[in-house]
């Protein structure tokens, strides 16, 4: 259950992320209440999953998810260039969470 909640936190953080960067210095109300309850479940969730998991690779899985799919998303969205390297650089953050993952 706690690698559940973990990754759910991580993919909040790409959420809180991606609004804050949206809410144009916090003057953009729905982004900014998006960023604010995105940004309190992730943090609630990853203290969570680190009742039971290292702190360590909680973070670190936590950071990958949050930083893999926050430059996925800005990518399908054209806010980000596509690149054959950065594709492969992102792949790379996903097979080391995944191997976090299997090493605990």
């Amino acid at each position: 259950m706690s690698w559940i909640v973990l990754v759910v936190s991580g993919v909040l953080e790409a959420v809180w992320a991606t609004a804050l960067g949206r809410s144009a210095g916090f003057s953009r109300l729905a982004p900014t209440v998006v960023f604010g309850v995105a940004l309190i479940a992730s943090m609630a969730g990853l203290a969570w999953a680190m009742r039971s998991l290292p702190v360590g690779t909680s973070y670190a899985v936590w950071v990958g998810i949050g930083a893999a799919l926050t430059v996925g998303y800005a990518m399908v969205t054209g806010t980000e260039s596509v690149s054959l390297v950065k594709i492969l650089l992102l792949l790379g953050i996903v097979g080391c969470v995944v191997g976090l993952k299997l090493l605990h």
